[in-house]
């Protein structure tokens, strides 16, 4: 089985020119894994553009062709209710679709309209650019390819906050302690997000830790905070899933079975903003109750 992986174009103009200036292919891996790219599609990434330029092809501009050797992944029991609504404490979610592989869902009225705009608007002075670690000076540093803005909110940080933390723990039907807080994020137009996996790959010091802390992250919940004018579609290019954002719903997705084994038809990516702007927030569902870096005394950013 094959998969067509799209990627932005200015990933390519920044491949091309770190690859030019002498930098090693490893060190652009591990950049693009950091930013949460999955670590099998960026190696092949980089490795098509080595193999291009070693002999004088032109290189990939936006989309490459995968191969998928990953051992069938058995589904476990679904941790969600496979009714068509779901109640939480305060109020009756409809779901407007579902998919068996990956296990995903798109549920409606997930937030009000009041509550995006006030998400919005208690994030928007705390975003600030999505950024890369320079391989050569190890610092971090915006890159053309990555042009997302993003912030936290800490679990239950405040009343509000909380209510949503208790509303989307009972949707997701864990714990609100298994939670990591939420990210807000803003994509403005021109800007997407390549295909990525959000369980952890223990390819790092930190991810190790971090699943050795709260176990792997089983779930996520991408809530939409506005209507997008064009493009910005969550898509899932494994399994030809595409979901258009709406203000309030979310689409919903589980990626880890009892066993630990994690799916990858899971992949996802975020389609480039045509027009206008897009705004989430999203929740990931850890297997224990989550424990941070910072509250655990070490480093790292998970």
């Amino acid at each position: 089985m094959s998969t067509v992986v799209r990627f932005a174009p200015e990933l390519s103009t920044w491949l091309n020119q770190n690859l030019e200036q002498g930098q090693a292919p490893a060190a652009l891996v591990r950049i693009m894994i950091d930013q949460r790219m999955d670590p099998l599609v960026a190696r092949a990434i980089v490795d098509a553009f080595v193999e291009a330029r070693r002999l004088g092809r032109p290189v990939p501009l936006d989309s490459l062709e995968l191969d998928d050797d990953a051992p069938p992944y058995v589904s476990g029991p679904p941790i969600v209710s496979l009714a068509r609504e779901l109640k939480t404490g305060d109020r009756v979610v409809p779901v407007l679709m579902r998919s068996e592989q990956p296990r995903m869902a798109v549920f409606g009225n997930v937030l009000s309209a009041g509550e995006c705009e006030q998400l919005i608007e208690l994030a928007r002075p705390r975003l600030r650019p999505s950024t890369v670690v320079n391989p050569v000076s190890g610092k971090n540093e915006v890159a053309a390819y990555r042009t997302s803005f993003g912030m936290f909110f800490r679990l239950e940080e405040t009343p509000f906050i909380a209510g949503l933390d208790r509303r989307v723990s009972e949707l997701m039907n864990l714990p609100l302690e298994h939670g990591e807080g939420f990210q807000v994020l803003r994509y403005p137009t021109g800007s997407e997000t390549t295909p990525h996996f959000d369980f952890l790959q223990p390819t790092n010091d930190a991810n190790r830790a971090s699943i050795a802390r709260s176990g792997q992250r089983v779930s996520t919940l991408i809530a939409y905070l506005n209507d997008v004018e064009s493009g910005g579609e969550t898509t899932f290019p494994r399994a030809g899933l595409l979901v258009v954002p709406q203000r309030g719903n979310a689409v919903y997705f589980e990626y880890c079975n009892p066993q630990n084994q994690v799916d990858h038809a899971s992949l996802h990516a975020g389609a480039k903003v045509e027009r206008g702007e897009k705004w989430v927030i999203t929740k990931w569902m850890r297997q224990r109750k989550f424990v941070s870096a910072s509250d655990a005394g070490s480093e790292g950013m998970i």
